[in-house]
């Protein structure tokens, strides 16, 4: 079955040091450590261990090889977004992520599909990049936080971009990034635990309440992590709709039930259990294979819960598998629903 991986992440393989080009503080810096490993550092703090397989293309062709692996969706890590930067300094290093993906695409066009990133705290240069990236790079869309800075993902500020989306028909995968919380809750790893997949429902519950779903009908966003908690907490965020609307549904009078078939979903869930519920609430035809490669809360062999899932049908396993991430990317028609697998 051909097999189209939505949500993997990759660094650029080189960019410069960011602190100094820009006299500032707080960018990620790559640090290569030999033996094909190296290391995200931000201001001398190590910030995750990293292989090859994070920057090199070599690499992850080999792991699609290893594991299966039509086609890999590309997005940044969430780490580079840097929305707490100087807007300009910020579109810049958009470019550099955005060139540099384009380049590995360009290398392998039956392997790769780019998704670009964005300056969002300048939303007028976000506009920008986001144009360049679908009709200068070929870009299926962007990755974008779960919220930018101060501003939730329903904040006026923000429209133009996802109007500008809607327009271009760009995809939008949401991913969780700069954890609520996370000063309060350094042990454990609980911000990537808790902290990620509360996130991921507060950009969900913020389009939906705040009306951008309802005003854009033809915008495409998919929630990573199998939309965090939300699928899971609707019946919680529907129920306070209906008993405090004075609180809740003061931009939206449409109860937020009747978007979860809005959004898409990966199918990083790490458990046959839940998979099986996200498939039910949703509906197949709205989750799409996510691996989170090549970071360890991942799935390290892509696609194996979908395919534990005996009750399936061998159409239903295509459509997770591939399908839906076809979609998602408006790419169905395309010489990827006819690509032979491998």
């Amino acid at each position: 079955m051909l097999k189209i991986d939505l949500h993997t992440h990759i660094l650029p393989f080189d960019w410069p040091d960011l602190n100094a080009r820009f006299g500032s503080s707080g960018f990620p810096t790559l640090e290569r450590t030999g033996c094909g490993c190296g290391r995200i550092v931000i201001d001398g703090r190590p910030f995750r261990k990293i292989r090859d397989n994070s920057w090199a293309a070599e690499a992850r062709l080999v792991d699609l090889e290893r594991t299966g692996v039509d086609v890999q969706v590309l997005s940044t890590v969430p780490v580079m977004f840097c929305y707490w930067a100087e807007p300009q300094h910020a579109a810049e290093l958009a470019r550099i992520i955005n060139d540099q993906i384009a380049a590995v695409v360009s290398e392998h066009p039956t392997r790769f599909i780019g998704l670009g990133t964005l300056p969002l705290q300048r939303p007028q240069l976000a506009v920008a990049e986001l144009e360049r990236c679908v009709r200068e790079l070929g870009f299926a869309g962007c990755e974008i936080g779960t919220h930018v800075n101060e501003w939730n993902l329903d904040h006026a500020e923000l429209f133009p971009v996802f109007e500008a989306a809607a327009e271009l028909g760009a995809a939008l995968f949401v991913h969780p990034w700069d954890m609520m919380g996370g000063e309060q809750m350094r042990k454990y790893w609980l911000p990537w635990l808790v902290g990620m997949p509360a996130e991921t429902s507060r950009a969900a519950c913020s389009l939906i309440f705040g009306g951008v779903l309802e005003r854009l009908p033809q915008l495409r966003v998919a929630l990573a992590h199998g939309g965090g908690a939300f699928p899971w907490t609707i019946g919680r965020i529907e129920h306070a709709f209906h008993v405090r609307p004075d609180l809740v549904a003061v931009d939206n009078p449409i109860a937020p039930r009747a978007y979860l078939d809005r959004f898409y979903y990966d199918s990083i869930v790490h458990d046959p259990a839940a998979l099986r519920f996200l498939i039910e609430r949703v509906g197949i035809e709205r989750v799409a294979l996510g691996s989170d490669d090549p970071f360890p809360l991942g799935e390290s062999v892509p696609g194996q819960l979908i395919e534990s899932l005996a009750e399936l049908t061998d159409d239903a396993k295509q459509r997770l598998l591939a399908g839906t991430a076809l979609e998602f990317l408006a790419l169905e028609g395309s010489r990827w629903t006819s690509a032979t697998p491998g």
